[in-house]
């Protein structure tokens, strides 16, 4: 019995992204007969709130010789998280893109350890379904133009839990007794946020059960009292919660515990994906949207109209690029050095009310504030003359004047 759809290339050693769960360790066995080569595994922790020793404990019973699990959590957050939310980034204005932008550091990883072991290949567990094949290949070819691609789902017949199952008794490998059962839906986690998707979540009629949620209590069962948190920003990053200077990673750490606290960051979601479906996924992302509403708080008072504007008008297609994984295209790229020059004012402290499911802004201060009380007054005032408004006004008018003029009858 074959499990291959097609003939093979030869490859000598790839590099396969592990979790140690079911679908990956399948991967690895199969990719292990299927190609006659040696397999490397990266297992790579960026907040997924799961014990990884037993990831490497697995790989080692399976034969792999090169094993690498390694802590991403600070370069995720600095590097990927952070100046994505230098742009207030959402995917269709509501989507904090938080399994979108694990990819490319995954997919990085990956390519520096294939060209450090001498890998020539490099393979993912992502379906030809979804968006996840797309961002980890395209990362690929960005960083490594000629590395061979192994993506088993879109080349095996194992189409199925069932089938997958039957492959991992078939080969004697290690399965969790929570895998032999359907499960309820599927989850990818990261310290940024945990999406669910599939099987009890397909009809986008019926609401979520509260089992799906694992990161946030539910709103209405949040604590009674508001709670108020200060984030301090410099240079459009967040540094210091309440007076407390923390790491990237240990920040949105505390920022997670606060929002999950609080009932904050749920969201229930029909998206486009990019290989042209629709999919409804449910998300949880407490830190991240506390975070992203501090931010434009900050932005509120120290970006210039025109500045904000112009990011509000470019916002939308920079999130549909790391939504659909382009990370490391010149545009991006491009739009990363137009955003990051925006923030170099972009500092103070914003003081946030937690309270049953939101996270509302109620004050912010900033050394580099453009908000000018002596302007904006109700009172008197001695630096803005009222009367030069009225010029200001039949100018804007005048097109609407000269448009509203009767016009000869045709």
């Amino acid at each position: 019995m074959t499990d291959t759809k097609k003939p093979r290339e030869t490859v000598k050693k790839v590099v396969l992204a592990y979790s140690g769960g079911l679908d990956t360790s399948v991967i690895l066995r199969w990719l292990q007969e299927t190609y006659g080569c040696e397999v490397v595994t990266f297992t790579a922790d960026i907040g997924q709130g799961e014990e990884l020793a037993p990831a490497r404990k697995k790989a080692e019973l399976m034969g792999v010789k090169q094993i690498f699990v390694e802590d991403l959590r600070e370069e995720f957050v600095r590097d990927f998280v952070f100046p994505m939310f230098r742009a207030n980034a959402l995917y269709e204005g509501q989507y904090l893109l938080g399994t979108s932008i694990a990819r490319p550091l995954i997919a990085k990883r990956q390519i520096e350890i294939a060209e450090a072991t001498g890998a020539d290949a490099v393979a993912h567990g992502a379906t030809g379904k979804g968006n996840d094949q797309v961002r980890f290949e395209l990362t690929y070819y960005a960083l490594k133009p000629d590395i061979k691609v192994i993506a088993p789902w879109r080349e095996w017949t194992l189409n199925s839990r069932t089938k997958l199952i039957e492959y991992a008794e078939r080969h004697q490998i290690p399965i969790a007794k929570d895998k032999r059962g359907e499960a309820p839906f599927s989850t990818d986690a990261n310290l940024l946020h945990i999406s669910a998707e599939g099987k009890a979540l397909e009809d986008p009629w019926h609401e979520p059960e509260e089992f799906v949620y694992s990161r946030t209590v539910a709103p209405e069962k949040a604590p009674d009292k508001p709670e108020y948190v200060e984030i301090e920003f410099a240079n459009g990053d967040a540094i210091a919660i309440d007076g407390k200077l923390l790491s990237p990673a240990a920040l949105l750490t505390r920022l997670n515990e606060l929002g999950g606290k609080h009932g904050i960051g749920r969201l229930d979601l029909v998206e486009n994906r990019f290989v042209g479906m629709k999919s409804r996924g449910v998300y949880e992302t407490p830190g991240g949207t506390i975070l992203h509403a501090a931010h434009r708080g900050i932005e509120s008072i120290t970006l210039d109209r025109g500045a904000a504007h112009l990011k509000d008008e470019l916002m939308p297609r920079y999130a549909e690029l790391i939504y659909n994984g382009f990370w490391y295209s010149p545009e991006r790229l491009m739009l990363q050095a137009l955003i990051d020059k925006s923030q170099e004012n972009v500092a103070g402290a914003v003081r946030l009310k937690l309270y049953k499911g939101a996270a509302r802004v109620v004050g912010r201060k900033s050394p580099n504030s453009l908000y000018s009380l002596a302007h904006v007054t109700f009172e008197a005032d001695q630096v803005y003359d009222q009367r030069d408004a009225e010029g200001f006004v039949k100018l804007n008018a005048l097109r609407l004047r000269l448009g509203a003029r009767p016009r000869p009858k045709k």
